[in-house]
């Protein structure tokens, strides 16, 4: 790796990325809160998935001081369906941070990026390169993989000392009116060309023919990759509970997965002989008075650390007990943010807003 000069990067990849960038709507207008936004959203989600929720987002809370005055369940409602939703959070909190401290302007520093809730060394690095042309390497998973195959770096790509080997390493390549488009060209290369699935497009990408993993035909074993513990398992039993035209939601605790986010009653009942019983049970000691079970459904939700099981219940109540908050399906959809984990019970009492069963 020592030996291995990373000159044709600086060289290379800024007019090929010229040529061959996506049209991303956060590249159309680079904005501090626009870019700000799209590489919190990106984390841990695909660019196709991002790509709604970016519009929508901004379509509803257009500047920096609009996120800051948003109301809570407006901001969750926005974010339903992203996962993670502590990023949501301190969207708000470093809005308003930025509103109430700063005018309205983001910091233009990498240090100052960094201190504000929910920016870490990759967010403050590719803000402050895009934004304010800092020479801030912004080393994310597309990152990581192009530089550890073009060095054949050999240590494990899941630690900070490989991000901060990478990042140290790029960044003298960083130079005035190139640093944003190098940023944006490391991650572009990165998504579709040097891609973690299946063999990377070596035809067409502009650091080939100075790529050790190439030359060495290695490309298979680079990144290196640390062994991940195997997710453990919860089984839950849940319940979609209808009386009339409302369904009922409850808050989850404040702290924790999911926290402080709508969901339909569940209990850590795992899946036996009685299960509908035991979900009767369950509803009734919640007040609803069960009347009458009308579908079952199970599905597998995953997390990144825990596996939920998911044994779903459909039952209609005589009762509405005010421990619950009760919903029409249209507010499911318009008011109510519920996580991704109860959508499969959602879309059921969505579909049952006009079905039969609904009078």
């Amino acid at each position: 790796m020592d030996t291995i000069s990373l000159a044709p990067i600086a060289a290379l990849l800024p007019p090929w990325y010229q040529k061959n960038a996506r049209p991303l709507p956060w590249r159309a207008s680079p904005a501090p809160y626009r870019v700000w936004l799209s590489e919190i959203m990106l984390q841990q989600t695909r660019v196709e998935a991002v790509l709604g929720y970016y519009d929508r987002f901004l379509a509803a809370l257009p500047t920096v001081e609009a996120l800051a005055a948003a109301d809570d369940e407006l901001l969750m409602k926005l974010w339903e369906g992203l996962g993670y939703y502590s990023r949501a959070r301190n969207l708000k909190k470093t809005a308003q941070i930025v509103a109430n401290d700063f005018g309205g302007a983001f910091p233009d520093t990498y240090e100052g990026l960094l201190a504000l809730p929910g920016i870490g060394p990759y967010t403050a690095g590719a803000i402050a390169s895009i934004c304010f042309d800092r020479p801030t390497p912004a080393v994310d998973g597309n990152v990581l993989r192009v530089f550890a195959r073009y060095t054949e770096y050999p240590g494990s790509v899941d630690t900070e000392a490989a991000k901060k080997d990478a990042a140290d390493a790029l960044r003298p390549l960083y130079t005035p009116g190139l640093c944003g488009t190098l940023t944006q060209g490391m991650m572009e290369l990165g998504a579709c060309v040097c891609t973690p699935n299946g063999a990377p497009k070596c035809n067409l990408c502009p650091l080939a023919a100075h790529c050790a993993a190439h030359a060495n035909g290695t490309w298979e074993r680079y990144p290196v990759r640390t062994e991940k513990k195997a997710r453990k398992t919860a089984e839950l039993t849940a319940v979609l509970l209808r009386c009339g035209e409302r369904f009922a939601l409850r808050k989850r605790p404040g702290k924790g997965l999911l926290a402080g986010l709508w969901e339909f009653p569940n209990t850590p009942l795992a899946r036996t002989k009685n299960a509908a019983d035991e979900a009767a049970a369950f509803a009734a000691l919640l007040g609803a008075k069960p009347t009458g079970l009308l579908r079952e459904i199970n599905y597998t939700h995953v997390f990144t650390h825990v596996e939920w099981r998911v044994h779903g219940f459909y039952f209609t109540c005589a009762e509405t007990p005010a421990s619950l908050t009760w919903a029409t399906a249209k507010e499911l959809k318009s008011v109510y943010a519920l996580p991704s984990a109860f959508r499969p019970l959602a879309e059921i009492a969505e579909m049952a807003e006009t079905a039969d069963d609904l009078e």
